[in-house]
């Protein structure tokens, strides 16, 4: 099978779980689908290496399990068993919805993508809208949960999203740069989570509707 199929088919894929990700309820469940979409990650990362001869994607590849697709997903799921608020599990948006705006937002960035001519990424069309769509994915699961953790894959997802753009577009960039953005979101991602236990340990809620109440 060409590399291209196999790349833009992993990329959907991508879509697929952030969706589930966006809208599911259950946050185990939901971290789970994080880590299988980091998983499919970097299946992509070791596609591009093969592709474009870039052996720096395979310690990168390396570095991307080791952080999202084990430490990351361990750090939110122990999160997740400490600070329970069933409440906030519902989202701010129907799930319907949810779907829909994410349909949206992939049609969108594929026509976005479509006028691009660039010979690096001449057959990978479907995979670059993906890693554009993935930005806008992010800011749709911010926005659409009511859970302040859950709002952390919002993050997350963008970052996946950044990813593979970079492989895609600066696969000969020196492997220093890419496996310092992944770890730099371990870090940011492990700040966040003792933000959030603070907030928890001080109000005993995630909702972020009533921490708006709250406000003043």
């Amino acid at each position: 099978m060409n590399t291209e199929i196999v790349i833009n088919n992993l990329a959907g894929m991508l879509i697929v779980t952030s969706l589930m990700i966006i809208g599911g309820r259950n946050p185990k469940a939901v971290t789970a689908c994080y880590a299988l979409q980091s998983l499919i990650l970097v299946g992509i990362l070791l596609a591009v290496a093969s592709a474009f001869d870039a052996p720096q994607l395979y310690t990168w590849s390396v570095t991307a399990l080791l952080t999202k697709v084990i430490a990351l997903p361990l750090i939110l799921y122990f999160a997740f068993a400490k600070m329970r608020d069933p409440k906030a599990d519902q989202g701010a948006l129907h799930p319907a919805w949810l779907l829909i705006m994410g349909a949206g937002i992939s049609l969108a960035s594929f026509l976005a993508v479509d006028a691009v001519q660039l010979p690096l990424v001449a057959g990978l069309h479907p995979a670059l809208a993906v890693s554009l769509g993935h930005f806008f994915l992010g800011l749709l699961c911010i926005i659409s949960q009511r859970n302040i953790l859950k709002q952390l894959f919002g993050y997350c997802l963008m970052e996946n999203g950044s990813s593979l753009m970079l492989a895609l577009l600066a696969n000969k960039a020196p492997g220093v740069v890419e496996i310092g953005i992944t770890i730099d979101a371990v870090f940011a991602v492990i700040f966040m989570v003792i933000l959030v236990r603070q907030i928890y340990g001080k109000l005993e809620t995630l909702d972020v509707q009533q921490l708006m109440t709250l406000k003043g």
